[in-house]
């Protein structure tokens, strides 16, 4: 007489093929929580590896770009900074916008660039692009102190006032919309660029076009009876940054309404996104 005994295997992890394309599966990327933040740690450290100056290239490059913008918006072209001292408002606008433009940069090439990594193990995708916007944070904190340091500048030797109030609870807010859409914008254009390669050429000059199109180098309301005012009031970065500069200086052309767009907008791309790299993940390295 046969005796069949039933047992049960228990596994830690079994990889099987998403049910539905729109299973985000967020609670499998907090589980490699810790493995993101050994990305976190990668990419600020190989990022200056084998360079002289290090991580004062986080200073250096928004006083630089400052000077520029000094120079060639508020001297030449003369354009007006709302009542701001000039060097305040283009740092102010540089510092949020860096933000942006590093997350969606670097984002972008996560198929590409990871290629290597992702055809030998196994983990959540997502993990990558989430930890190049958390280490950017530590480049945002920087040049945060770097703003905060001339602000208080400015008030010992010129008597410009820092107000402080509840309009500086909107920059941690701000940061995140910022994180959002530079992370929802940049996973498309990664999951783009795995059959599209003129994606990872074209990124760096529309980040530059952008800019242009976002007020950081000039105040929202120097576009007023401008023909082309609506296009860069519907940019949703536009309210952001404008914001930004609200919170510090408590003066600019910010509103909630502008604000709760902004919202409304990377809500929808970084769903989106995460719903097309998710997707892009099963098969991209049969393009890459």
């Amino acid at each position: 007489m046969n005796h069949y005994n039933d047992t049960t295997d228990h596994w830690d992890l079994e990889i099987k093929p998403k049910a539905s394309l729109f299973n985000l599966n967020l609670k499998e990327v907090w589980s490699y929580r810790d493995l993101m933040f050994l990305f976190v740690r990668r990419d600020f450290v190989a990022q200056y590896k084998q360079t002289i100056l290090g991580p004062l290239w986080h200073i250096i490059q928004p006083i630089l770009t400052t000077i520029m913008f000094l120079l060639v918006f508020g001297k030449i072209a003369n354009i007006p900074t709302d009542g701001i001292e000039p060097i305040l408002f283009y740092m102010s606008g540089i510092t949020i916008w860096n933000y942006f433009a590093t997350c969606l940069t670097a984002t972008s090439n996560t198929f590409v660039a990871n290629a290597h990594i992702f055809g030998k193990v196994f983990f959540p995708r997502l993990v990558l692009p989430l930890s190049i916007v958390i280490s950017n944070m530590v480049k945002f904190a920087i040049q945060m102190g770097i703003l905060l340091l001339a602000m208080i500048w400015f008030a010992v030797f010129k008597g410009v006032p820092i107000v402080f109030g509840w309009q500086w609870l909107l920059i941690p807010v701000l940061m995140l919309l910022m994180a959002g859409i530079g992370l929802g914008t940049g996973i498309i254009i990664s999951s783009l660029t795995t059959k599209y390669r003129d994606f990872t050429i074209l990124i760096s000059f529309a980040v530059q076009l952008l800019m242009y199109a976002t007020p950081v180098a000039y105040p929202l309301s120097y576009l007023q009876n401008k023909s082309f005012a609506p296009l860069i009031q519907w940019n949703p970065l536009s309210a952001v940054v404008e914001g930004f500069r609200y919170a510090l200086f408590h003066t600019g052309s910010f509103e909630i309404a502008s604000l709760a767009y902004s919202a409304g907008f990377m809500i929808v791309v970084l769903l989106f996104g995460i719903v097309y790299f998710n997707r892009v993940e099963r098969s991209f390295m049969d393009t890459v």
